[in-house]
């Protein structure tokens, strides 16, 4: 990009107005924010117990490593009303993958934390510290590198004109804000919506990365934001997240409950697929309610979280990336399902665990909000599905020396 082009010139300076003239709601200050979403424990401290293998706690936290690595060693996350440095957590992470390579028993793990780690609970819903789990997982779905009569609806990678801008290089009270929209002539625009998108408004630029069967499945690949694709002719395609549209998520379960189309008894990712497979005449009205669109890009590997790490199943989370710190360990207690011979749910068990905080959501906003990334094939579908349970949610560090 050349600053001297007097087309881009424009577009900055249009950045400009809408950043010190357009109204926008009042700004929280950051230690506010970060206070609001998580509160020191001084003494109900959670019983430490894990109910999955070390191994898989140690695989997420040697990822992690590599994208606490990546940083300046000085960079600042915020725990609560407290900072650290990254150097400071990668120090702490160490000391915590020491501590569970030995296999300690209950009383020791827990003896262990309490001396030497700061524990903080995320405030929740309204200050109640309940947090509302939900869970997503890595879909297989058929699909071909080529359109024909069966696939034919496009998963796109992202568009050469799609310009995200960070607004706090214009006002830094606007910082971790921005605004991602198009240039057309000498404007900048919004980016195309949903409904603008399945219309055609980016068809023929060769940004098709493959063809599923159904828009079902295309919409149901941008709510998990990864997925494995059975080719046609063979092979496999991991895809992930590569960016998105700008426009603000809106949930097609709630729009689907408003509507009264599903009862919030059986409000599940299966209850809207099943709703949408006998009603194909509303399948573009119920999906357009959702502007927000996500573009993809092919995967080496499996599944990758917003800080650039593969996600490990049942350890990795997806939280408010500007509220909680990235790549923080953590501890949560929440409700898991139990399946009969037929996959059917028996009943809910309740559970509790250590993960990592390495991925985020369009619909994980507040303290109050949670994903777990449970993996793939049946149990895993099965759980993202119908995950809909209240839990704790604790992130903890190594003290200071």
């Amino acid at each position: 990009m050349h600053n001297q082009n007097p087309f881009y010139l424009k577009f900055f300076a249009l950045m400009i107005l809408l950043t010190f003239f357009a109204c926008h709601p009042a700004i929280k200050k950051d230690t506010q924010i970060f206070e609001e979403t998580l509160e020191p424990v001084n003494y109900f401290y959670p019983t430490f117990t894990d109910d999955m293998d070390w191994e898989s706690l140690v695989s997420a936290l040697v990822n992690n490593q590599g994208y606490l690595n990546r940083l300046d060693p000085e960079r600042l996350f915020h725990y609560g009303p407290h900072t650290f440095t990254c150097r400071q957590v990668k120090e702490s992470q160490e000391a915590f993958l020491n501590l569970i390579k030995e296999n300690p028993d209950p009383a020791r793990l827990q003896k262990a934390i309490k001396e030497n780690f700061l524990v903080y609970r995320a405030t929740g819903h309204n200050g109640d510290e309940q947090v509302l789990f939900t869970g997503y997982f890595e879909p297989l779905y058929d699909a071909s590198m080529t359109p024909d009569e069966t696939f034919k609806y496009p998963l796109y990678k992202r568009p050469e004109n799609l310009i995200t801008a960070d607004l706090s290089l214009f006002k830094k009270d606007l910082k971790g804000r921005k605004i991602t929209g198009r240039i057309e002539g000498k404007k900048f625009l919004p980016y195309y919506s949903r409904k603008e998108i399945e219309e055609g408004a980016i068809k023929g630029k060769n940004l098709e990365l493959a063809w599923l069967k159904s828009p079902v499945d295309v919409a149901f690949l941008h709510i998990q934001g990864s997925g494995r694709l059975r080719l046609k002719n063979g092979g496999a395609l991991n895809v992930g997240y590569s960016t998105k549209n700008g426009h603000r998520y809106r949930s097609i379960g709630r729009y689907m409950l408003d509507k009264e189309l599903l009862t919030k008894e059986e409000m599940s990712m299966q209850a809207i697929r099943r709703y949408l497979s006998e009603h194909p005449e509303e399948v573009q009205e119920i999906l357009n309610h959702n502007p927000s669109y996500i573009f993809f890009r092919p995967l080496a590997t499996g599944p990758v979280g917003n800080i650039g790490v593969p996600l490990t199943p049942g350890r990795s989370l997806a939280l408010d990336s500007k509220r909680f710190p990235k790549g923080a360990l953590a501890f949560i207690s929440c409700r898991k399902p139990t399946l009969g011979p037929k996959g059917e749910i028996r009943e809910w068990n309740r559970f509790s665990r250590f993960a990592v905080n390495q991925d985020t959501g369009g619909a994980i906003k507040g303290p109050g909000r949670a994903d777990i990334f449970w993996g793939n094939g049946p149990y895993a579908e099965t759980a993202a599905g119908h995950l809909k349970h209240e839990g704790e949610l604790y992130i903890l560090i190594k003290k200071p020396r």
